[in-house]
């Protein structure tokens, strides 16, 4: 964003930063307090998924392990390489490092403090520029509580996206407008843990800042000298994202190769379109129904809307629609911005320009431009344009707070009749469009309220403005400023406000709390820890109990074969039928190697209890009396044993080759096959010494989360089976000496141990592994001259 030419860093006159900056706080502190009390908490992913994951990175660090690898969720699954697993989110490692058992609070004020320092970064543009204090505070509040920063707060890797797009676009234009190699690479350093977050989000960034640097340097008086300046802070900026990011998103990209990740066509992505109904949000924030009870929903897509307008194959949450920022900014965007002309102006069009072409992209299919833009590097990784809504909302407050500073300046364009004339007529057509809908929908009752509410938010944010205004013109900046605060405030808590979508009551979480009493979690700690022995460990299944306990097994310490992660490891996926989550009875679908929880796959899992929120026949229909036994009733769950489940190490002496694709196609295991007397390998097998059979045995000497070490005694050699999802990452040793890792019974370990009694160290190297897998995708095809 190029600062205007009247206009240096080094010299923003008297402008009260500190004073804006409590304004700012203050405001956020009063918005932010439903959640940082206690009393609330930020629900659905922001608890069933993102919670758990920092109460087991807390918990690895605070035992001294490694995060790198977790045991407790689809048997073993490759955290480092998970976007999703805040490993290398600064504030929420930050957090684990401080509190072994941090508490909502901690996971949701992380949240809030990222969207701040976003709204502070905001602040510090806007004082760069010189511009009026009300615009930053209008700009700050709006980015922070505005859209889809407020309506989804719980997608918590797009907030901490939006976050950190706030702080580069601050830092940037900084090292831009100075050519401070210093800045840019703070800027460089800030984007590269933006894009750490691998989401949609941050990659639109991505596409906004650099389309705001190219601005900024064609519209320079000298583009070449701005583009000699600029080059030494853009070096460093991508040399400080390098530095952050490569390694994390390499290790991303080759997990992705083996993951259930399926290619994101045109037509699949256009199904996550905002639908053009949806601006309506801009000006009447709850106007379908949205942080209502999900009956009450009315928007597009919803039952009620398709019954009327027919089917619309879009697939969109109810708060993945919601545009509003404030009465205030939009209002002013409409009028002044639009109407009038001022957002054409040449300090603010690059941002003008920007701002259209991502309410484009958000509205996805219902426009010709997305068959272009999809066509951008990285867009055809996510499935829903919607998502745009993130980054339209900054840029949304951006151009609110700009316009602000206009007005309380005096240097907003006057009116004409007809402009006056075509301003009462947009939000009269607004009004009776809205009115329209929600009567051809026939949810007049539902909009009603909403609709009277944005008429109390317009006359107070009118008032607000015409007093701001006032007390600008007489020289007290600062009044104007708190008024504005003041208003926005209030228009905020109002419509953007907690509701079902982004608060719930905090005991709803109680089991994802690491001292939760529930009964269920007790009874599964209590068992596991019964059938506990030197060559087991058993695995436990939550299905059907609810959206938010797939995950709690990562805060209790069990080994589950299900979770809830929309990145899973495929092979595991293809032989278990896990997927996203298990939420309801339909989703828990098996496979044909696992077709249910009478299984051989089920009980080489070591597969021993299952609590499920209904009958588990409802779940598996081909169990047969005696299949399971059940062991209790709590209050959340049916609770059932599995007494046939193997254990964790097995020490065998036959072994076999066998065709795994083949097997996990059709679900036959080659006849005869017995996991406790023969390993199944994807090769030829290694040849064991010959002699007298004698005593065997295995056991586990240790178990971490990236370490397993077993001890092993027998007469003549065997194949020793770790019962742990295989990953080419992991490595084996024995008595300290690498040996080689073998691929098991389709999914699993194993390695060849000699005679005699024998130390066996499994090692997770994802680094190590991450080097091999990019020589080998460097080197030349056999038969290919390098």
């Amino acid at each position: 964003m190029p600062a205007p030419d009247n206009i240096t860093p080094d010299s923003p006159g008297r402008w009260p930063l500190a004073s804006v900056c409590a304004i700012v706080f203050i405001a956020w502190l009063a918005l932010s307090w439903p959640w940082l009390s206690g009393t609330l908490t930020i629900p659905w992913d922001a608890k069933a998924h993102f919670h758990p994951q920092l109460q087991f990175l807390a918990d690895s660090w605070h035992k001294g392990l490694s995060p790198f690898w977790t045991p407790y969720v689809f048997s073993g699954s490759p955290q480092v390489a998970d976007p999703q697993s805040l490993i290398f989110s600064p504030s929420f490692a930050l957090i684990a490092a401080l509190n072994p058992a941090p508490d909502f609070r901690w996971s949701d004020g992380a949240l809030l403090g990222t969207l701040l320092l976003g709204a502070l970064s905001i602040v510090l543009i806007f004082r760069d520029r010189g511009w009026h204090p009300a615009g930053a505070v209008v700009a700050a509040l709006s980015f922070a509580f505005g859209a889809a920063a407020a309506w989804r707060i719980q997608h918590v890797g797009q907030v901490l996206s939006l976050g950190y797009f706030a702080i580069t676009l601050f830092l940037l234009s900084r090292a831009l407008e100075r050519g401070s190699v210093g800045y840019g690479f703070a800027a460089g350093i800030v984007s590269g843990f933006m894009v750490l977050g691998r989401d949609q989000v941050a990659l639109i960034a991505v596409y906004v800042l650099a389309g705001l640097t190219i601005a900024a340097i064609l519209m320079a008086q000298s583009p070449w000298r701005a583009i000699r300046t600029s080059l030494p802070p853009l070096i460093a900026g991508t040399l400080g994202a390098v530095l952050v990011a490569t390694i994390p998103i390499l290790l991303t990209a080759f997990i992705a190769q083996e993951s259930n990740r399926p290619v994101i066509d045109f037509v699949g992505a256009g199904k996550g379109s905002l639908h053009p109904a949806a601006l309506l949000t801009g000006l009447f924030a709850n106007l379908y129904g949205a942080a209502g009870p999900l009956a009450d929903f009315w928007g597009a897509p919803s039952p009620a809307w398709e019954a009327r307008f027919g089917p619309l194959g879009l697939f969109l949450a109810r708060n993945m629609s919601q545009l509003y920022l404030g009465l205030l900014p939009m209002g002013l965007i409409l009028t002044v911005g639009l109407v009038r002309g001022a957002l054409w102006r040449r300090e603010i069009v690059p941002l003008t320009v920007a701002t259209i072409i991502v309410l484009l992209f958000a509205l996805g299919r219902y426009t010709p431009a997305f068959r272009l833009l999809f066509e951008l590097p990285g867009i055809s990784f996510y499935r829903r344009p919607a998502d745009a809504l993130f980054i339209l909302g900054a840029l949304f407050a951006l151009l609110g707070g700009y316009l602000t500073h206009l007005v309380m300046t005096g240097a907003a364009p006057k009116a004409r009749p007809w402009q006056v004339a075509l301003e009462v007529l947009i939000f009269a057509g607004a009004l009776a469009l809205a009115l329209w809908l929600a009567w051809t929908v026939g949810r007049i009752p539902v909009a009603t309220l909403p609709l009277v509410i944005a008429a109390l938010c317009a006359m107070l944010s009118l008032g607000g403005l015409i007093a701001a205004r006032g007390l600008a013109g007489r020289g007290s900046a600062l009044a104007a400023t708190m008024v504005l605060a003041a208003t926005l405030t209030i228009d905020l808590a109002v419509n953007n406000g907690p509701s079902e979508s982004t608060a719930l009551p905090a005991q709803t979480y109680d089991v994802l709390r690491k001292d939760s009493s529930n009964d269920t979690i007790a009874l599964l700690k209590r068992e596991t820890a019964r059938t506990m022995a030197p060559d087991r460990r058993d695995r436990i299944e939550l299905a059907a109990i609810g959206f938010h306990w797939p995950n709690a097994s990562l805060v209790h310490d069990l080994d589950n074969t299900l979770g809830y992660n929309p990145l899973r490891l495929g092979l595991y996926s293809k032989a278990t039928g896990a997927g996203d989550h298990v939420a309801l009875p339909d989703q828990r679908t098996f496979s044909p190697l696992m077709p249910g929880y009478r299984s051989l796959l089920a009980d080489m899992l070591g597969l021993r209890f299952i609590a499920t929120g209904v009958p588990v026949e409802q779940i598996d229909k081909r169990l047969k009396p005696g299949d399971l036994k059940q062991i209790a009733r709590t209050n959340d769950a049916f609770v059932y044993e599995n007494p046939r489940a193997l254990p964790r190490v097995l020490l065998v002496t036959d072994a076999r080759k066998a065709d795994f694709d083949a097997i996990l196609t059709t679900g036959a295991w080659p006849e005869g096959f017995d996991p406790r007397r023969t390993v199944l390998l994807d090769r030829d097998p290694p040849p064991l010494p010959t002699g007298p059979l004698g005593r065997d045995s295995v056991a586990i000497r240790d178990y971490g989360t990236t370490t397993v070490t077993l001890a092993a005694e027998t007469a003549r050699g065997g194949y020793l089976v770790l019962n742990d999802v295989w990953h080419h990452w992991w490595q084996v040793e024995i008595d300290g000496q690498p040996a080689e890792l073998l691929r098991a019974n389709v999914l699993f370990r194993a390695v060849v141990v000699p005679p005699g009694k024998s130390t066996v160290r499994f090692v997770f190297r994802p680094l190590q592994g991450l080097w091999h897998d990019i020589a080998a995708h460097l080197r030349p095809p056999a038969g290919r001259p390098g």
